[in-house]
This record gives C-alpha cells, sequence and structure tokens, in this order.
C-alpha cells in the first residue's frame, strides 16, 4: 500500500475527486429555510402579489418595445419585421435642436428643484419636531400633507383659476395699482411658479418621512446632550440631523437619480407653447414626437437616452454616497 492511499485512508477513505454525501445537507437546509420564511409570512407576500404583477405586466413586459429605437418601426410591419437601422435614430436625435432645447430645460428644472426644494422638507420636520404643541404640530402636518392627495391636473388647474389675468393674485396686485402679470404665460414667473408649486405639493409627503425617521432616534442622546449643557440648537445639529442623515442621502440619491425627469405631469398640466424655450422638457418632447407626431422610433431612442442617464447618475450618486460614509440606497 503506498503513501497516497494511506492519506486517503487516514481523511476518511474517499478517493479523491469525489463529493462527500454530506454536502447535500446544508442545500437542504436552506431549503427548509427558505420554505418556512415564505410560510411565515404568506399573507406579506400574498399582498405583494399584486405590486409584482403590475410591474411585470406594465414595466418590465413592454420594454421589449426598446427596440424599434434601433428600427425603422412601422406599425403595419410591426416591431421585428421593420427595418434595423442601427444608431441612426441617435444620430438624429443630437442634431435636433429642440431635443437639445428639451434637454438644458430639464436639466435646469430638475436642478432648481433640488436646491430650491429639497431643503424644504427638511427644515419644516426640524422645526415640527421642535414644537411642544402636539396638537398644532398635527394639524400643520396634515395641512401641509392635502397638496399631496391632489393630481397635478387638479392641482394646476387651482393654480390656474389662482394666477390668470383675472384671478385673485392678480386682483390682489391691481388693487395695490400694479398691473396685471401673466404668470403661466411669461419664461421668467413660470419656472418660478414651477419650483413653487413643486414645494407646496410635496413637501408635505417628504416631511413625513423626516417625521418618520426622528421617531427611530434613541432619546436617552438628547438627554446625554442636555446633561451635558447643548442647547436646543446644539441638539439639532449634533443629535437629531445625524440621526435622520442615511434618510436625507437616501431621498437626495432619488431625486439625482430623477434628474432626467423634471416632471411630465406638472409641466403637461402647467405649460403652453408661449413658454416652450423653458419650459419643454425630455418628457414632453418624447411626447410630442412619439403621440402627436407618430415618430415611435425617434421617441424611444429620447426614451431609452433619458433612462440610461438617469440609472447611470443613481449609481453613481450612490457609490459616492457610501464612499462619504453613508448608507446608501443599496
Amino acid at each position: 500500500m503506498n503513501a497516497a492511499s494511506v492519506g486517503v485512508k487516514e481523511r476518511g477513505g474517499r478517493k479523491p475527486g469525489k463529493r462527500p454525501e454530506t454536502s447535500k445537507v446544508p442545500r437542504k437546509q436552506k431549503l427548509q429555510r427558505v420554505g418556512r420564511e415564505l410560510w411565515r409570512y404568506r399573507y406579506l407576500y400574498v399582498l405583494a402579489v399584486p405590486m409584482i404583477l403590475f410591474y411585470l405586466v406594465f414595466v418590465y413586459t413592454p420594454m421589449y418595445g426598446l427596440v424599434i429605437a434601433f428600427k425603422d418601426y412601422s406599425a403595419s410591419r410591426g416591431i421585428w419585421a421593420s427595418e434595423w437601422v442601427g444608431l441612426q435614430h441617435f444620430q438624429d436625435l443630437f442634431g435636433n435642436i429642440f431635443f437639445e432645447r428639451a434637454l438644458i430645460n430639464t436639466l435646469l428644472i430638475s436642478l432648481g428643484k433640488i436646491v430650491f426644494g429639497f431643503p424644504v422638507p427638511v427644515m419644516i420636520a426640524l422645526l415640527l419636531n421642535e414644537l411642544k404643541l402636539r396638537w398644532f404640530k398635527g394639524l400643520f402636518q396634515n395641512i401641509m400633507f392635502i397638496p399631496y392627495f391632489l393630481s397635478w391636473v387638479v392641482f394646476a388647474g387651482i393654480l390656474g383659476n389662482l394666477l390668470n389675468t383675472s384671478g385673485l393674485i392678480n386682483g390682489i396686485l391691481q388693487s395695490f395699482g400694479q398691473e396685471p402679470v401673466a404668470f403661466l404665460a411669461d419664461n421668467g414667473w413660470f419656472l418660478l411658479v414651477v419650483f413653487l408649486s413643486d414645494v407646496i405639493r410635496g413637501a408635505g409627503w417628504e416631511c413625513v418621512i423626516y417625521l418618520a425617521a426622528l421617531t427611530a432616534i434613541d432619546p436617552q442622546l438628547y438627554e446625554a446632550a442636555e446633561v451635558d449643557g447643548a442647547s436646543r440648537w446644539k441638539q439639532m445639529l449634533y443629535v437629531t440631523l445625524p440621526g435622520i442623515m442615511n434618510t436625507i442621502v437616501v431621498l437626495l440619491i432619488l431625486r439625482v437619480g430623477y434628474l432626467m425627469f423634471a416632471g411630465f405631469e406638472q409641466i403637461y398640466a402647467l405649460y403652453s407653447p408661449i413658454v416652450y424655450p423653458v419650459a419643454d422638457i425630455l418628457d414632453t418632447f418624447v411626447y410630442r414626437t412619439g403621440i402627436q407626431r407618430a415618430n415611435y422610433s425617434l421617441a424611444a431612442a429620447a426614451g431609452l437616452f433619458q433612462g440610461l442617464i438617469g440609472l447611470v447618475l443613481l449609481f453613481t450618486v450612490n457609490k459616492i454616497a457610501k464612499r462619504l460614509g453613508a448608507s446608501g440606497l443599496f
């Protein structure tokens, strides 16, 4: 008997290269554990089924249609029978002056919403957290949350009645001897209306998220800070803000991920051809190109470009946030 066979017997008597029979046990245990978890949370998974089906049917299944961005799509021939043209639509897209205008407007409006709108719910949540009167805190929070339940169509209708030349705002201005202002027909005023309406409608929802994050802060941290002589301002800076910083970073990452999507419903409900130079964004460009002009391939190319840039921004900002020490989105 040679030394190699002796070594094999000393290690359990199996030949080299043969897997042990006990290797299947951990896999079986994992499957059993997964089965127990599925059964334990079966009602939650049942509740999730409608949303999963929604995304499968209306989000992932239509993705096969993105191929028309690389074809000369014809409705009579269908998607697969249409002629393949490669990157021709992307070349036409980048040479389109209206696309360039829409791209610039999208970036400006999205950045403006981040700069002017993102800090507002954070500040409101911090202020509400300092209030001692619970009834006033709840009342103010509910009043702020109401606009979020209104669709942009309804909200834009209200704004139109308030801001038109015969509306309430111009009526007040005229009572002070001022000329009426066409808020929705002037380029400068239109952008201001876009930013303010976005804050009014969305601040209440984001404020609720921050208030929920504030409840997770350990009260003992405030007690320790108070014992150390920290004022309310210092407690907010060194206890409250760090406590909700991960939530702030996550919402900021989501905002940056939607940088190429400036809000189709809001802009479409508010704008008119008069303010196209500052209000026409990528979403409205895709809508006019694909739906109104039936140029489906060019619209698909624009939408694909829009989604890819948003995806790259999302992953990039998430990675930067993680390197800076935040938890990130994923």
